[in-house]
C-alpha cells in the first residue's frame, strides 16, 4: 500500500513529467482548487496557477526540462528543475535553476513555492539590460508587471473562446 509520501512524490513527478510534455492540464489537476503559487515572477491564487502553466506551456519554444531530488512526506515535499528555453520577449536561451517547495493538501499540491536566481535569469533572458540592471528592483517589478499583464490578456482571451 503506498504511504502518504509516496503519493505525493508521484505527484510532485507528474507534474513535472506533463510540463516535460508541455501538457498544461495535466499540470492544472496537480494542484489543489485553492492552492498558492509564488515565484520570482508570480503569486498566484487558485485557477490563475493552471492559467499560467497553460500560457507558459502554449508560448514555450525550444523547450526543455530536467528534474531531480524529488522528496516528499505526508505534508511537504521539495524538487530541483532546470528549463531550458527560449525566451519570447527576447528570443534568448535562458537555462534556469529552480528549487521547489511544495505543501499538500487532499492529495493535491495546496502551496507551490519555486525559487531561482532573478539576475542570473534576467542576465540570460534580458542581455544586457539583466546584466546591468537585473540585480535591481527596477528590471524585476518591470518584468512581474510584464509577465502579469500577459497572463491577464491570456485568461482575458481564453474565456472569451
Amino acid at each position: 500500500m503506498a504511504t502518504a509520501s509516496d503519493v505525493n512524490t508521484a505527484l510532485v513527478s507528474r507534474l513535472y513529467e506533463a510540463f516535460k510534455k508541455l501538457d498544461a492540464e495535466t499540470m492544472a489537476s496537480c494542484y489543489h482548487p485553492e492552492a498558492h503559487f509564488e515565484d520570482e515572477v508570480f503569486k498566484l491564487t487558485g485557477t490563475d496557477i493552471a492559467d499560467m502553466w497553460r500560457m507558459l506551456c502554449a508560448q514555450a519554444t525550444g523547450f526543455e526540462l530536467h528534474y531531480s531530488n524529488v522528496k516528499c512526506d505526508e505534508i511537504t515535499g521539495s524538487a530541483h528543475w532546470e528549463p531550458s528555453y527560449d525566451f519570447s520577449v527576447t528570443g534568448r536561451r535562458v537555462h534556469n535553476v529552480i528549487d521547489a517547495e511544495f505543501e499538500f493538501k487532499d492529495g493535491l499540491i495546496y502551496r507551490h513555492r519555486d525559487r531561482f536566481s532573478f539576475w542570473r535569469w534576467s542576465r540570460q533572458a534580458l542581455g544586457m539590460p539583466g546584466i546591468l540592471l537585473g540585480w535591481s528592483g527596477l528590471i524585476r517589478n518591470k518584468v512581474k508587471q510584464t509577465a502579469n499583464a500577459n497572463l491577464r490578456r491570456f485568461i482575458e482571451k481564453s474565456r472569451r473562446k
